[in-house]
């Protein structure tokens, strides 16, 4: 084992990995709980005709499944210390815009993340992914980051009743004397103090602490018994298959903006946490990664695992960092992570205990994280604001994290073209450009 890891050259033994293997589950285990209250439309009463809820605690186990065998690929085939889980913008994506927005049923939406993940080993096998990578500008993908944390963090400040519906200005303060609410902004205000103290894991230990706090005021109905606590993994026999199942329904104008997104958001998600974990470890290499291949072979077969076994999209995650902070260097702590996300399969009796009030200080701290891309952003050149502003704004307001890559990638050719900077455009956009020109006509 420590041949295969290379543990000699990289300086590290069992005890270091396993601990870095640990922290990174610890960092990233609130996806456990916060993936299936997303993919369920926790909080929406109100589903589009036609459509049903999925089961939660299906996706809690295929959550758990397809973070096991992505973090399990990645570990011994590409031997990095990264994991993997379905992705926080993505899942929202799924939810909020496909499901709620488009009207899609779940089981259509899944089929749409299985043909993204099929699409993606295809280009990964072929090497077309990394030049697919390198043709979309650096300030949309930043804009694109960006405006997914603002729209995550706008549905956390929803679920927790700060933010409310308002006939007259569309949306104001919630009655912040709710004591749900309350509960909420006492989540945020211990999540905020972990992640501020440098505490790794902070945000599942801000979830758990939220969930003490609302079952000693009477808020959340506390377990009672061994089996509120630990018992079978949920079954996934609601979710499995149905992308298989429902694999035609993909061939519309609609789903082609649904897999287009799932795609893109997945692209730099996965090349933006590989770099930055990577660098931190130490293994880029005259700015190059090793076995890059691998790596995005492992994403890609986790997204098809995933989707078969009914959840959105799975990715790598930059909470990697905190593993390889605490010493992890080999494939060896991406292992141990994967025994952990099985190991919790048995924990699923904890999802009564896991509210939206609970779920939604870990939405909004997400947010503040994904929102610190703004700050490299070419923001003096006006050429680049506005379609980069655009994409922002959009995202939240809009509701629809598709609309907001869909104006960004109309309004960046217009600029630059206008701006004389028309060779600087890489052809993709502009077919991008009328693709996204079609969904405005057709769908938005």
């Amino acid at each position: 084992m420590k041949k295969f890891f290379n543990f000699e050259e990289h300086g590290t033994n069992y005890r270091t990995e396993f601990l870095a293997g640990m922290t990174t589950f610890l960092a990233m285990a609130y996806i456990l709980f916060v993936n299936p209250a997303t993919l369920a439309l926790t909080g929406i009463e109100e589903l589009p005709e036609g459509v049903t809820r999925i089961d939660q605690g299906a996706v809690f186990t295929a959550t758990a499944i397809a973070a096991a065998i992505g973090t399990l690929v990645m570990g011994i085939l590409a031997k990095y210390p990264i994991a993997l889980a379905p992705g926080m913008g993505l899942n929202a994506f799924f939810a909020y815009t496909v499901v709620l927005g488009y009207g899609i049923p779940w089981e259509t939406a899944l089929a749409g993340v299985l043909a993204s993940g099929l699409i993606f080993i295809v280009l990964t096998l072929t090497g077309l992914r990394q030049k697919i990578i390198n043709a979309i500008p650096a300030n949309l993908k930043l804009a694109v980051g960006a405006g997914i944390g603002l729209f995550i963090a706008f549905i956390g400040f929803q679920n927790s009743g700060i933010v409310q519906g308002n006939p007259d200005t569309l949306v104001s303060l919630g009655d912040l004397t709710q004591p749900t609410t309350l509960l909420a902004i006492f989540g945020i205000i211990v999540s905020v103090m972990l992640m501020a103290l440098g505490i790794k894991g902070g945000i599942f230990y801000g979830m758990i602490l939220t969930a003490i706090a609302g079952m000693v005021t009477g808020l959340i109905a506390p377990p009672t018994a061994v089996t509120d606590v630990v018992g079978q993994p949920p079954s996934m026999a609601p979710t499995f298959g149905a992308a298989l199942t429902h694999f035609g329904e993909i061939f519309t104008l609609e789903m082609l903006v649904v897999i287009l997104t799932f795609l893109f958001v997945d692209f730099f998600d996965t090349a933006g946490t590989l770099v930055a974990v990577a660098t931190q470890a130490g293994y880029m290499k005259d700015n190059k990664l090793p076995r890059a291949g691998r790596a995005l072979f492992a994403d890609s077969t986790a997204t098809v695992a995933g989707a078969i076994a009914g959840t959105s999209t799975t990715t790598s995650y930059i909470e990697s960092t905190a593993g390889v902070g605490a010493g992890g260097r080999t494939g060896f702590a991406s292992v141990v992570t994967a025994g952990f996300f099985l190991l919790a399969l048995f924990f699923s009796p904890l999802l009564s205990v896991v509210t939206a009030e609970v779920t939604a200080p870990a939405l909004i701290i997400v947010g503040v994280l994904m929102a610190s891309t703004l700050k490299n952003i070419d923001w003096d050149q006006f050429e680049i604001a506005v379609p980069a502003f655009f994409t922002i704004a959009a995202m939240p307001l809009t509701y629809s994290i598709a609309t907001g890559i869909a104006m960004g990638f109309i309004f960046y050719p217009i600029t630059l073209l206008l701006k004389g900077r028309g060779k600087e455009i890489n052809p993709l956009m502009y077919v991008l450009f009328f693709i996204f020109i079609l969904y405005f006509i057709f769908l938005a």
